[in-house]
């Protein structure tokens, strides 16, 4: 299983970070700490083009109106 942590210290200096930089975004902050706390399961991870097509979304075109 491909995981990725970091130690406290690392930990420390990312979510110091995240705060910094998102201070008016706290759901963004949120995550971006959670990652810093457990790490990251690259297992776990999947592509975006997969979830598209598993929810029945057009293929990206590049263009900011097929995000939304």
């Amino acid at each position: 299983m491909a995981h990725i942590a970091f130690d406290q210290a690392e930990q420390r200096e990312f979510r110091e970070a995240v705060c910094a930089k998102f201070p008016r975004n706290p759901e963004l902050a949120y995550v971006l700490e959670n990652l810093a706390l457990e790490g990251i399961d690259l297992n776990g991870c999947r592509y975006w083009d997969d979830i598209r097509a598993e929810k029945g979304m057009p293929e990206w075109g590049g263009e900011a109106s097929d995000v939304a």
